[in-house]
């Protein structure tokens, strides 16, 4: 390794363990870690301020503060408690049935919008039903995450990674529907039954305000229908748009944003209130992370990990695909899925000139990718978001509650993938 590489490893690394030790807000050590990462990147010259702004990626960052925003103007209108009261009752009160509707419901979104959307859209209704019932969100919040990554890898538009592999592979709807989508159920589903055993201490506890919640009329919650009906049809504009951004030739965060936008002049709230619903701290985290994480890419280091998977492909196709599975899953809870799957593009597409049948490769980044994002808090943008919104609560998500389960789901379902992939590897050389 050249002195930059391990230079890069160093800070990312101390960045790292500082964010998972929870001892200091992940905010403030994401950006104390970017400027140091920059500073030594400048000093080494491997790594410039020039490169640091673009290694953030705007799209995200827009994509959040755009639906961030749309959030909160539902927020304010009550279509949260009213969604709550509805899930609530039907469930009543029993905390593994919400959990079941409520992930259901969630992957059902998540296979149609990006996880991040998803899960803005259904904390707030996670944390409003579990307080209301008096019962812990953290089992709530945590499956709701786990289950929009997982579902998420069954679609093209499901997970951002998606997006990225289909457009470098060729890829289309359909064929994540016939490739991804049965395994993506499959990991669902065990994982579903993996946390009713992980959370069956929290889910044996007996809520205290279900008489209550039984009680409460729905209609009640809403307080501003004018503003709400005008809201949801700027919302449904978006999701629509969503799957047209493509042809289009627009970015999703541009439709966020526009969406914002236009609910905002039709509804003209008190945009201080709606400015205070944004989780700024999200977004300045992120874009910390992207900078940290440019630094590793500038520096070569996620180049090596590519070649060393592609010296790999040319003598054993089948291994190099289970190999780019599982360091793709293990490197994306590590640096969030986005920047690595976009490290590892280029180096899949060298293979494909090389005359190399790459298509397994970039199933198995898809997988990679989606199912490694549960390990670990950082390990894929919902997952910071549900985090993040969980410390509304009074027990706010930590992050060794998210390992104790995270963990788990990332290796059940990568493994899950793995097996499935070998048993129907014909199937994955084809598009």
């Amino acid at each position: 390794m050249t002195p930059a590489q391990i230079a890069a490893i160093l800070i990312f690394a101390v960045t790292f363990v500082g964010i998972l030790s929870d001892k200091i807000h992940r905010t403030i050590v994401g950006a104390v870690g970017a400027v140091v990462m920059v500073a030594v990147g400048g000093a080494m010259d491997f790594y410039s301020e020039e490169e640091a702004l673009e290694a953030v990626d705007f799209n995200t960052i827009g994509l959040l503060l755009g639906m961030m925003i749309l959030v909160g103007l539902l927020e304010q209108t009550g279509f949260f408690q009213y969604a709550a009261i509805v899930a609530g009752r039907w469930s009543k009160g029993s905390p593994w049935l919400l959990m079941v509707t409520l992930g259901t419901v969630t992957t059902v979104l998540s296979l149609f919008l990006d996880n991040v959307t998803t899960i803005i859209l259904i904390a707030p209704i996670t944390i409003w039903i579990a307080q209301t019932l008096g019962i812990s969100p953290v089992p709530l919040l945590i499956t709701n995450a786990l289950l929009s990554n997982t579902g998420g890898v069954g679609t093209l538009v499901g997970d951002p990674p998606n997006i990225i592999i289909g457009s470098a592979a060729g890829f289309s709807f359909n064929d994540f529907l016939t490739h991804a989508l049965p395994i993506a159920f499959v990991a669902w589903l065990v994982v579903l039954i993996t946390l009713r055993f992980v959370f069956r201490d929290q889910l044996a506890v007996r809520p205290t305000h279900i008489d209550a919640l039984m009680d409460m009329h729905a209609d009640e919650a809403l307080h501003d229908r004018g503003s709400l009906n005008r809201i949801l049809i700027v919302f449904a504009a978006v999701i629509a748009t969503f799957f047209l951004h493509n042809a289009l030739h627009l970015s999703p965060a541009f439709v966020a944003l526009a969406g914002a936008s236009a609910a905002l002049l039709w509804v003209r709230p008190a945009i201080d209130k709606i400015l205070e619903t944004v989780e700024w701290s999200v977004l300045l985290f992120f874009a910390s992370l992207f900078i940290a994480v440019g630094g590793l890419e500038a520096s070569g280091v996620l180049e090596r990990v590519g070649e060393a998977v592609a010296d790999l492909a040319v003598e054993n196709l089948l291994l190099a695909a289970l190999v780019t599975l599982w360091v793709s899953a293990i490197a994306s809870a590590i640096v969030d899925n986005i920047p690595f799957t976009i490290a590892l593009v280029p180096v899949i597409q060298q293979l494909t000139a090389l005359g190399i049948n790459a298509s397994p490769l970039w199933w198995a980044l898809a997988f990679g990718a989606g199912f490694g994002g549960n390990g670990t808090p950082i390990g894929s943008t919902a997952n910071v978001v549900t985090i993040t919104v969980s410390e509304r609560t009074d027990t706010p998500i930590t992050t060794r509650m998210w390992l104790r389960s995270g963990l788990i789901a990332m290796l059940v379902t990568t493994t899950v993938a793995s097996v499935l992939f070998v048993v129907f590897f014909e199937l994955f050389k084809t598009p």
